[in-house]
């Protein structure tokens, strides 16, 4: 199975298995880490917002308009902002780093 790395907002790396198929916002859930998704994933908010780690960026689907639309309402924003529902976990995704922003 495929794993997920966390970086949480102290810093602390927390590695997870990741099934084919769910979101990146799905998984955090499923393991307890602190990733809102007040919409539930249905893109209408920003609120699952992550920062995908440079050397794992290009290997993304590009994001749609509509992601892009709510990322602007992002605190934090950086180049490599995504929203965690819209990442979709795949066999060659095993092994992905995200970072959740810091809150302040």
């Amino acid at each position: 199975m495929p794993h997920i790395v966390f970086i949480e907002q102290d810093g602390t790396r927390r590695e997870v298995d990741a099934p084919v198929g769910l979101s990146v916002l799905e998984i955090a859930h499923k393991h307890g880490i602190d990733l809102e998704g007040a919409c539930e994933g249905s893109l209408a908010c920003a609120t699952c917002h992550v920062i995908v780690d440079e050397s794992w960026w290009d290997k993304l689907k590009p994001a749609a308009e509509e992601e892009e639309e709510m990322l602007d309402m992002a605190f934090g924003l950086e180049r490599t902002s995504r929203l965690g529902c819209q990442i979709i976990m795949t066999e060659e995704l095993d092994g992905l780093v995200v970072r959740l922003p810091k809150l302040s």
